[in-house]
């Protein structure tokens, strides 16, 4: 075995890894919060994409500046969502926001289509294009890159919902509703909260992901990865969602190296049911999780 080939192999995967993870958090951060089960994430991860092709190709914005104003717009847009789609459900069974999701998803695809069309689209590039060793072991630069930004997202977005009021609040309501209600939190502004930040995190994702391979109006497919790295994970689980995007990254890498492309996301699938078999509730969900 070509045990040099295979480091490099693992190191690819767990680098790929780094994005579910952080797509991963956006839909935990929303599930923690609601309840509801966004299967709309992998949409608005496209939307973030598509938002950062518009200020920095079409409107030729500097990149310093259409970074930040699309993962702005994308929370502007998860905001919107959670206020005139998901808010009206509230006390509705977990089905309806659900199917709500599932049609959401479709509506974002149509309107990407008619705005910028189903051609796909390049993104400008702003991350470095050197070339990253490590050891003997060659890891594409844009990869490597997007790895870093999606840990260093991870790392702020833990630090601040563990000691901002807003992440204190979250993490109460996610606990219990009512007893959030009963001390004075403001519960509606806290599931507005986490689909503004979940949205947001779906945009850096998009982008980093567009930025590697190109945007199109298929790109929610990725979502079904990261759906099932939350599953394996549990869906109500941060520290779930990180391992999870890890393993998922690693066996797709593996699977594409020694077995083909085409096999990739069988793997994933195999891997998600051995995970099913064991722990119903995933690696580090709870028990109690509502069915659908």
């Amino acid at each position: 075995m070509d045990w040099g080939y295979l480091f490099e192999v693992c190191l690819t995967g767990l680098a790929g890894g780094g994005l579910y993870a952080l797509a991963a958090l956006a839909f935990v951060l929303v599930y923690k919060a609601t309840r509801v089960v966004n299967l709309a994430i992998g949409e608005l991860l496209m939307a973030g994409g598509y938002l950062f092709f518009t200020f920095a190709v079409m409107w030729a914005l500097p990149l310093w500046l259409a970074i930040p104003a699309a993962v702005l717009a994308s929370g502007m847009l998860g905001g919107l969502i959670e206020r005139l789609v998901i808010r009206p459900l509230l006390g509705e069974p977990p089905i309806s926001a659900f199917m709500v999701t599932v049609g959401l998803g479709s509506i974002l695809v149509g309107l990407v289509e008619i705005i910028w069309s189903a051609d796909q689209r390049r993104l400008p590039d702003f991350m470095p294009s050197k070339p990253i060793m490590v050891g003997d072991a060659f890891l594409a630069p844009k990869v490597f890159w997007g790895a870093v930004i999606a840990a260093v997202f991870i790392a702020a977005v833990l630090l601040v919902f563990r000691y901002w009021r807003g992440g204190v609040a979250l993490r109460a309501t996610a606990s219990d509703q009512a007893a959030a209600y009963v001390v004075g939190i403001n519960v509606p502004r806290v599931f507005s909260l986490s689909w503004v930040v979940s949205a947001m995190l779906a945009a850096v994702s998009g982008i980093i992901v567009g930025s590697i391979g190109g945007i199109s109006s298929s790109m929610g497919v990725f979502g079904l990865s990261v759906l099932v790295v939350v599953i394996v994970g549990g869906l109500d689980s941060v520290l779930g969602a990180l391992v999870a995007g890890l393993i998922v990254g690693l066996v797709e890498g593996l699977a594409a190296a020694y077995l083909g492309g085409e096999y990739k996301l069988l793997a994933t699938f195999v891997v998600l049911v051995s995970i099913l078999m064991v722990r119903p509730y995933g690696l580090f969900g709870t028990r109690d999780i509502e069915r659908l």
